[in-house]
């Protein structure tokens, strides 16, 4: 089994989003609406504008796992002055893959990511881990803010 790992396009948009909605079903979300299209209007609005960057990971041509970070902004805090933070969402690994580092690396690729738009954008972010859903439910609450690079002031 050789993992690739690419960014999320348009192309896997839909697969990406039943992904997601089955990611929610195992943390016990409550099903009262379809979700597809918000979710679909929502990942191509912010693809667009750049504000969520995805990364996938492949068995073939099979998405095995999924991650997701949206940029966005909340009032300032102590911990993270300019408000700006990365806001991670979307990891799930398809249960037949689980315990074989794929989230790490989905994981690791999607704070990159993160860490390139401080860079660019000349700012402080906060990174903020919602929740990784693997084998078993953690949840990961943390936060990294990225004042130590040199890029960020």
């Amino acid at each position: 089994m050789k993992i690739e790992y690419r960014r999320l396009t348009e192309k896997e948009l839909n697969t990406f989003i039943d992904m997601r909605i089955k990611q929610l079903r195992e943390e016990g979300a409550k099903e009262d609406i379809d979700l597809a299209p918000a979710l679909k209007q929502y990942y191509i609005r912010h693809m667009g504008d750049g504000t969520f960057v995805s990364w996938l990971a492949f068995d073939g041509d099979r998405i095995i796992g999924t991650s997701g970070m949206s940029f966005v902004e909340k009032p300032p805090y102590f911990g993270c002055p300019s408000g700006k933070i990365g806001l991670l969402s979307g990891m799930f690994t398809d249960p037949d893959y689980r315990r074989k580092g794929i989230a790490k690396e989905l994981l690791t690729r999607v704070v990159h990511d993160a860490k390139e738009r401080c860079r660019s954008q000349r700012q402080i972010w906060a990174l903020s881990y919602i929740r990784t859903l693997d084998l078993f439910r953690i949840k990961i609450l943390c936060n990294i803010n990225f004042r130590d690079s040199n890029h960020c002031q």
